[in-house]
């Protein structure tokens, strides 16, 4: 497969060093693409799960290594620090080896437009979630986690292309729904509030290229569930690629899909 070249590119929420990252996936991009700037938009490092159980699989060293192999070798990386990996915030403004380190930073695609690029857990308290609602909501997302690593062990090496459970099971969730719906009018407002044309983030795990009262939302999505990038061509064309899908957005497959899929393989 021929590499693709992008002007930049946007990664968040990779969360290595947890069970659910989808390295491998992320690596197998990474090794197809050049890319002229790289911004990494928070929790790239999982040192909330690292902390409760330290795992470091080859696959995540790899990653790193590739991130590092990159920096080295013409690519800008920017790392803007989530919550996940919020230690790294105090590195605000320093630059370590050729990765410069930011909180939050301005983007200008080739065709003019000012985005805020940021991880977008800073609007956290804005979205009034009580204590209780937040670790309910924890504990839901960890469980669709586990249910979804439950299906693809049981699915193997049977499934045709990469679908996650949790994914089709939170976008038929209507107060998950209702929670994306919030942080996509936070972020913009706040974007549009600072004379910016649009936003880039990531932070709620759902890849997203929108509009809302004329500021351009734009979400990268993540290497968890969607095994997304937000990429910018050298025309300033915006649009998300899914790996190993193409870059023209495939739909996942129904569980209707899915059952006759495996009736056929048994």
């Amino acid at each position: 497969m021929a590499k693709t070249s992008y002007k930049t590119v946007w990664l968040s929420d990779i969360h290595l060093g947890s069970k659910d990252c989808k390295a491998d996936y992320l690596l197998s991009f990474l090794k197809h693409s050049n890319i002229e700037k790289l911004y990494l938009v928070g929790d790239i490092v999982d040192m909330w799960a690292m902390s409760k159980s330290f795992r470091w699989p080859q696959t995540h060293n790899d990653v790193l290594h590739q991130l590092l192999k990159l920096s080295k070798s013409g690519t800008q990386v920017i790392y803007l620090p989530g919550n996940h990996d919020a230690p790294l915030q105090q590195y605000h403004g320093l630059q370590f080896g050729e990765i410069e380190v930011a909180r939050e930073i301005s983007h200008i695609t080739a065709k003019g437009q000012k985005l805020l690029v940021l991880h977008g857990d800073q609007f956290d308290s804005q979205l009034a979630l009580g204590k209780l609602t937040t670790k309910l909501g924890d504990f839901g997302y960890d469980l669709l986690l586990f249910l979804d690593r439950c299906y693809h062990k049981v699915q193997g090496n049977h499934a045709m292309r990469y679908w996650s459970l949790a994914r089709y099971i939170k976008s038929h969730v209507k107060g998950a729904q209702k929670a994306i719906e919030r942080y996509r009018e936070v972020c913009c407002r706040a974007a549009r509030e600072r004379g910016f044309d649009g936003v880039v983030c990531g932070h709620i795990h759902h890849p997203e290229i929108s509009e809302h009262e004329g500021t351009l939302y734009f979400n990268d999505g993540d290497w968890v569930e969607s095994c997304s990038a937000l990429v910018e061509d050298k025309q300033g064309e915006i649009k998300l690629v899914y790996w190993p899908f193409t870059d023209i957005h495939v739909e996942p497959p129904s569980l209707g899909e899915i059952i006759n899929n495996n009736s056929k393989v048994a």
